[in-house]
């Protein structure tokens, strides 16, 4: 018996990453999978995302836990396909109960351009908006959504670290207050509405020329190795990064009953980097 038999979940960036860790400690639970992913590079990002291929092997991973999964290719960017995405979700794996807004970019580095700042903030901003309110229609009571933030959402403005790492910072900010303001609203449904606030994670939005340049903006080409000597000063404790089952846990607890009186919650998974930034204010 899983935490989440019989529920079905919808988890977008799903192809790679964080969002495929999600996708398959959920299914492993007992969720089946709408699984949203763009499979496609983004002008202004600044390294590439995920491909059709990736998205096809979340989708594998997710059914050798005995559930089922539903993928889509979509842009949250774009409204109407959202809506129209979940819609066709919700009809083919029969409910909706899990909603976990992943989908993410973080263009850093000297290739950010203002393209950089509408792309960022059209995904990991207005994305979350579309994929929440596309879902809305089709929860009940018990539901959770989960909202992927960052310590970068706790730690204030980043407007030197051009459009790209500026906007990223102000979507995470604005996320929170959403998170926080909506669980509210859906409160008197028994609906719950969290975030999860990661410090660096061990994927490819980490792992790019652009974010290297960022920690180790002495080197003019540093290589990873280089970067991971710098990592470490995020976090209180000693480690350069977590990895993608560190966040999973908690939306997998977010999204159980486990957490069933836990709304409106900034959840930190950040090894005390939040803690080692700012002082305490009692």
């Amino acid at each position: 018996m899983g935490k989440l038999d019989n529920k079905v979940a919808v988890v977008s960036g799903a192809a790679r990453g964080q969002g495929r860790s999600h996708a398959v400690n959920l299914a492993a639970e007992g969720a089946s999978i709408i699984a949203l992913d763009i499979c496609a590079d983004l002008e202004g990002n600044t390294y590439p995302l995920a491909r059709r291929e990736d998205l096809d092997e979340t989708v594998r991973l997710v059914e050798k836990e005995g559930v089922r999964a539903h993928p889509v290719v979509v842009d949250v960017r774009e409204r109407s396909a959202v809506w129209s995405a979940i819609a066709e979700g919700v009809e083919t794996l029969g409910r909706l109960d899990v909603v976990v807004a992943n989908a993410g970019i973080c263009a850093m580095g000297k290739e950010q351009t203002i393209q950089s700042w509408s792309d960022t903030i059209d995904t990991d901003l207005v994305g979350v908006f579309n994929l929440v309110q596309a879902s809305l229609p089709h929860l009940g009571e018990g539901a959770s959504v989960i909202a992927t933030g960052s310590l970068a959402a706790m730690l204030g403005s980043a407007t030197n670290q051009g459009p790209g790492g500026s906007a990223y910072s102000l979507a995470k900010q604005v996320v929170a207050q959403y998170v926080n303001d909506l669980s509210v609203q859906l409160a008197k449904k028994m609906i719950r509405v969290n975030a999860v606030h990661p410090t660096n994670v061990n994927t490819d939005m980490l792992h790019n020329e652009g974010m290297y340049k960022v920690f180790r903006p002495d080197l003019k080409e540093p290589t990873r190795e280089d970067a991971e000597t710098a990592f470490p000063a995020m976090q209180a404790m000693p480690v350069p990064y977590i990895q993608p089952q560190d966040v999973s846990n908690l939306v997998v607890f977010l999204a159980s009953d486990d957490s069933r009186y836990i709304t409106g919650s900034q959840l930190r998974v950040d090894a005390g980097g939040f803690a080692k930034a700012k002082p305490w204010r009692g």
